[in-house]
């Protein structure tokens, strides 16, 4: 299939991914009133993430406890994407130092899974993430391990090989908040801004402390 129809392709499961989440948090009953948010779909419920076989740019596996008791931002790319993910770090960083005044325990992590675990292993990962924050953590595993974290997310991706040779990567560019139970709790699709991810972050804040 040429490049262009696979772009369409991802881009419709993309705008189904997110409509599905979209769904969950308008179809299923709340105990609290949701926040108004600027760009987050706050659901109503975390969604379970079931344990994921992720190696960190430590070279250490994540751990099946890895997302609980911590906040985290989640975002799915590559290092070699030339556009939507550096612009998305950047854009993450800039929301954390918007951050950085809340307790420790309330400040987000961010973590980039690689959707390309051909190329980026754990070093790769680990001096990537270092030119956007020291503090970014970043995952790759074995196909089927990155296979399975997308679909754990809903986040579509694809191999799309280039004219001139090599491939690259179409993936979703969606970013995922991690609550400290370990479910997703909301999600935000592109494009980002990081004074509206650190406003809506602040309001999961609230509502989550609101509602347990």
């Amino acid at each position: 299939m040429p490049a262009r129809p696979l772009r369409i392709v991802i881009l419709a499961i993309v705008a189904f991914a997110g409509g599905l989440l979209a769904a969950r948090a308008l179809l299923m009953p709340s105990r609290v009133e949701l926040p108004q948010t600027e760009r987050a779909t706050v659901l109503p419920a975390p969604m379970t993430l079931p344990a994921l076989e992720l190696i960190g740019q430590d070279g250490r596996p994540l751990g099946a406890d890895f997302f609980k008791g911590h906040w985290t931002i989640v975002f799915f790319g590559f290092t070699s994407c030339p556009d939507i993910c550096p612009t998305t770090l950047a854009t993450l960083s800039q929301a954390t130092r918007q951050l950085a005044d809340l307790p420790d325990q309330e400040r987000p992590r961010v973590l980039l899974v690689t959707v390309d675990p051909e190329r980026d292993d754990p070093s790769h990962l680990a001096a990537y993430l270092r030119f956007y924050d020291p503090a970014f953590l970043g995952a790759t595993g074995t196909p089927d391990a990155i296979a399975a974290a997308a679909a754990a997310f809903r986040v579509p991706y694809v191999k799309v090989s280039l004219p001139e040779g090599g491939y690259t990567m179409d993936h979703g560019s969606g970013i995922f908040v991690v609550g400290p139970s370990g479910g997703v709790v909301a999600y935000s699709s592109a494009p980002h801004d990081a004074t509206i991810i650190a406003h809506d972050y602040r309001k999961l804040l609230a509502f989550e402390g609101a509602s347990s």
